[in-house]
């Protein structure tokens, strides 16, 4: 993984300490940058959590992580898009397994907060039903769909999941084959 910085599994904790004292970018330029990468990526990112199986809250949630933790580290980040990802499906996992255990560093305040970011990620019909096929993937292909979805190509993905290129391949080509056979059924009409 010459071309990211990989975040290791250190990155992903189950627990934020209280009260903690987090580095952030020193230069207003990179707090700048990061902002805009913010608010470009954060639905794309719910969207890719959401095609390896989490629901809206749970994505939401896990790309709020990633993206904290991202801040922590902006200024070093090669890619920061790939990155956030293997963070979010890290934290998706953590949440899934039920050992999350964060506590507020601050006190939270009692103002409106505008939207909440999961009303942003509405799904039409032919979407969720997108979403619902890829729900019954292995994993495995699951996931290299999810990237695939994303705009990587199998080289890519192989990079970041640290998989052979050809095995990408395999399970691009397997996950194409199980999503065109589950999305050209009619809705409704399971078993024929």
């Amino acid at each position: 993984m010459s071309e990211t910085h990989a975040p290791s599994a250190a990155l992903a904790p189950t627990a934020l300490p209280f009260p903690r004292q987090r580095p952030f970018p020193q230069d207003s330029t990179a707090r700048a940058a990061f902002a805009d990468y913010y608010r470009q990526d954060f639905l794309s990112l719910t969207r890719f959590v959401m095609r390896l199986g989490a629901t809206a809250y749970e994505a939401a949630d896990a790309a709020q992580s990633a993206f904290v933790l991202a801040y922590e580290q902006w200024e070093s980040l090669r890619n920061p898009r790939a990155w956030v990802r293997t963070v979010a499906k890290r934290r998706l996992h953590v949440l899934r397994s039920g050992t999350a255990r964060e506590q507020p560093a601050d006190q939270l305040p009692d103002l409106p907060g505008g939207r909440c970011p999961v009303a942003a990620v509405e799904l039409g019909e032919e979407e969720a039903r997108v979403y619902e096929a890829l729900s019954w993937l292995p994993p495995r292909q699951r996931e290299v769909m999810a990237w695939t979805l994303d705009g990587y190509r199998p080289q890519e993905i192989a990079q970041i999941m640290g998989i052979a290129p050809e095995a990408a391949r395999k399970n691009l080509e397997r996950g194409r084959t199980l999503l065109k056979q589950a999305l050209l059924k009619p809705a409704g009409r399971s078993g024929q």
